[in-house]
């Protein structure tokens, strides 16, 4: 979650900045000056796209397993949240009966 200044780039620019990158054989650094952006933006979609192709570091994750993380870990913040209310709803009723 970038702030709102962070400027949202296309996965078709994406793309064609990482082919940039991959046919000319220049460096990082280089194609991203040349196309105005950030060279760790590049130097990250560069690195993302080769763990999506399987060629990244041993145990980094691919796109598609970011995805369901971040599904996974908000459908744990849900689950939490209700238990802990189902917790409270426990305390009052087991109060309630005593009286």
């Amino acid at each position: 979650m970038g702030s709102k200044y962070t400027k949202r780039y296309t996965a078709e620019f994406k793309r064609d900045a990482i082919a940039l990158v991959d046919s000319t054989g220049r460096t990082v650094t280089a194609v991203a000056r040349e196309l105005g952006i950030s060279s760790e933006s590049l130097r990250g979609w560069c690195q993302q796209a080769k763990a999506d192709r399987g060629e990244g570091a041993p145990g980094e994750l691919t796109t598609a397993e970011h995805e369901e993380l971040r599904r996974l870990r908000r459908q744990n913040a849900g689950q939490a949240k209700t238990i802990e209310v189902l917790r409270k709803a426990a305390v009052f009723f087991a109060k309630e009966s005593d009286r």
